[in-house]
């Protein structure tokens, strides 16, 4: 497995731009103004692949994508949380007020404060909280940032299983191991690469076929901390992003297992099994959930009707003056 520090990591990456295949479109006033190329893979409720656009065999970083990994590793090591705290274990939260309680009781369980948490400060993603926060002049804290429910979960299983808390992002870590280990086997590929995330986490590279199968796998769990898991986001979809934001819309409206990770990559989950992951090349998540969708439908793992009203619900519309002009859509060659 290589490192960031190792010399070979400049010749690791994604697909390159020739292998990659044009996903969606955006349309000003009947102009194509952008095209944004990339990966897809769509894999049967069996984990068969019957469908493959471009390079889904190349590796990507999942980013968030990976959180319910890590999620479940934290649930397999002991910790017992509720269904909202599940989730919030595996959410990209936009820190409302509802999201900051949840994780705060998530710290209270282990005795422990937001100065534990080892992700960066950062402001509120939902605008009211931002506002409200720098209204009151408050500053940047790691609560805020829109990792802080996975860094809390993790803090847990560190107390639960008396491991250190000062290191728990160093990927030696008993904890980091362990979710290397839940990585593997789920999505039956080694790892080919680990970097590190945003939030400071270690971030796993694998193929999108690979990350499919991951997902295919822990939404058709029968019981046990992954049924637990699943239950947990499709019950509090709010949780999982924020309101009115595409997963959480995705979940709510369809009852779909939906996880973006950061620099374009998306993961769709129906209720059947049926799973897509996709990574946009540009790093662009405006198309992505569009995308995934319109891929889920075509495969009958959902109602095209009922896939309709949610695109419609999701902000694609381009703008001219204040009014309609174009909007993004499925490249007609996909």
């Amino acid at each position: 497995m290589g490192t960031a520090s190792e010399p070979d990591a400049v010749s690791l990456g994604t697909a390159s731009l020739a292998e990659s295949v044009e996903l969606a479109v955006v349309d000003r006033s009947g102009f194509v103004e952008s095209r944004h190329a990339g990966s897809a893979v769509v894999l049967s409720p069996a984990g068969e692949i019957v469908a493959s656009f471009g390079a889904p065999d190349r590796p990507v970083y999942p980013r968030s994508s990976l959180k319910p990994f890590q999620a479940l590793t934290v649930l397999e090591s002991g910790v017992e949380l509720d269904p909202l705290q599940s989730a919030m274990a595996m959410a990209s939260h936009t820190a409302t007020p509802a999201h900051l309680a949840v994780v705060r009781s998530m710290l209270d369980l282990g005795g422990l404060t937001p100065d534990a948490l080892g992700c960066p400060a950062d402001w509120p993603a939902d605008s009211a909280t931002r506002t409200e926060v720098i209204r009151s002049g408050g500053r940047p804290e790691r609560l805020f940032m829109t990792c802080s429910g996975k860094h809390a979960a993790m803090l847990l299983a560190c107390t639960t299983n008396g491991w250190s808390t000062a290191d728990y992002l160093d990927p030696a870590h008993p904890l980091q191991q362990r979710i290397l280990a839940t990585v593997e086997r789920l999505t039956g590929e080694p790892v080919v690469h680990t970097g590190v995330d945003g939030c400071g986490t270690p971030v796993h590279a694998m193929s999108l076929i690979a990350l499919a199968r991951g997902y295919n796998r822990v939404r058709l769990a029968d019981d046990g901390p992954a049924r637990h898991l699943v239950d947990g986001a499709l019950a509090n979809g709010w949780a999982i992003e924020g309101p009115g934001r595409p997963n959480s819309i995705v979940i709510d409206r369809l009852g779909v297992l939906a996880k973006f990770g950061a620099d374009g990559v998306m993961v769709l989950v129906a209720p059947d099994g049926t799973t897509v992951t996709l990574k946009i090349l540009d790093g662009s998540l405006r198309p992505a959930t569009l995308v995934a969708l319109t891929l889920l439908a075509r495969h009958s793992a959902l109602d095209a009707a009922a896939v309709a009203e949610v695109v419609s619900e999701l902000d694609l519309t381009v703008w001219g003056r204040g009014e309609p002009v174009g909007a993004v859509t499925v490249s007609p060659s996909l």
